[in-house]
């Protein structure tokens, strides 16, 4: 269909209209001179809104609601909506991205955004809207039996330090770092941050000769460890007292 379209305004070109200097291709030449350029950057579909986070940490758009981190409650902030991503903005900076949904009167929690409430309000993790539908590996789960198990109240608590790692780290570095640790049986959130940091930092790399011949010819002597041992003597004889100095004990 766009073929022959095409064909039949090509075709047209040559035609002169009424009142015209000349044919359609002259006008069109005339026209594309005085058109502005194509913009470097892609066009985005998108809609940029105002909104206003609620006190449940919700803002509204498009007939929906999207969660927000609870500091940012009763805030203003400026929701962009594309395709398939809702971003919310405070200031510069992006709080929250949701999948958009086109259907109405959804809510769509991320239950990262409420995880802070949960140190004043702890047993919100059984019963908080959030959370209901939250899927985490079974890992978490055996976690926080155990935790539970040993320190009841106490130990909820702590497992709710170690859901808070979730704000900067992702559910499955998280996950492996506490497989690590109920392997260890050290189930704290301190243990569990530097098996995160572990986690993350590279092993260090070997360093070889091959396609280094300049260092390939140099020879490095092994280490004469009599020479520690001349060292240590020089130490004893410099913390035994001078003569003048056991005078002065003597006294």
């Amino acid at each position: 269909m766009n073929e022959p379209l095409e064909q039949s305004c090509r075709n047209d070109l040559d035609r002169k209209l009424r009142g015209k200097p000349g044919p359609k291709a002259q006008l069109l030449e005339e026209g594309q001179a005085a058109m502005l350029p194509f913009p470097k950057q892609s066009f985005e579909a998108r809609r940029i809104v105002p909104g206003r986070a609620s006190s449940l940490s919700l803002v509204r758009f498009d007939d929906n609601d999207y969660s927000v981190p609870t500091e940012y409650a009763h805030r203003a902030v400026t929701v962009v909506g594309s395709l398939d991503k809702v971003r919310i903005v405070v200031d510069t900076r992006v709080v929250a991205e949701h999948v958009r949904d086109w259907e109405k009167e959804n809510v769509h929690y991320d239950p990262v955004h409420y995880l802070r409430l949960l140190q004043r309000k702890p047993n919100s993790l059984d019963f908080g809207k959030p959370f209901e539908q939250w899927n985490l590996p079974e890992s978490f789960s055996v976690l926080r039996r155990r935790l539970e198990s040993d320190c009841a109240s106490e130990g909820r608590r702590e497992f709710i330090k170690i859901l808070l790692l979730l704000e900067k780290h992702k559910v499955g570095e998280l996950g492996e770092a506490i497989d690590r640790a109920l392997d260890i049986g050290a189930m704290t959130v301190d243990v569990v941050r530097i098996l995160l940091q572990e986690g993350r930092e590279s092993p260090a790399k070997l360093f070889r000769l091959d396609n280094r011949p300049q260092l390939q010819d140099h020879d490095i002597p092994e280490p004469n460890i009599a020479k520690y041992g001349h060292l240590l003597g020089q130490e004893e004889q410099l913390e035994q007292p001078t003569p003048l100095e056991s005078k002065e004990r003597h006294r």
